[in-house]
């Protein structure tokens, strides 16, 4: 938690102060998540001008895990996921 946030809103309970640190640890992994989602993709984009199917079907495996998997951590939502994933597969059937 920042220290900006203790000082503007000083919590008069324990409980309210344990669930800021609990939201900045989920804030914190979900945006490790993100990060590690957003890489791959970036991956993948790569892959698809050098026509690799070996290597853009890796890549599209390891993006449809980590959705699915962002999906049950709750990071995504599923409707975000799934039309993650659709649009993908349509990049993919344009190669």
């Amino acid at each position: 938690m920042s220290k900006e946030a203790e000082k503007k809103w000083p919590a008069k309970r324990p409980t309210p102060i344990k669930r800021d640190i609990q939201n900045e640890k989920n804030r914190l992994r979900n945006k490790a998540f993100k990060s590690s989602v957003r890489t791959a993709m970036r991956q993948f984009e790569s892959s698809l001008p050098k026509n690799n199917t070996a290597e853009i079907q890796d890549n599209l495996n390891t993006l449809y895990s980590l959705m699915d998997k962002g999906v049950k951590r709750g990071v995504y939502k599923i409707n975000k996921a799934s039309r993650t994933k659709m649009r993908l597969a349509a990049r993919v059937a344009k190669v």
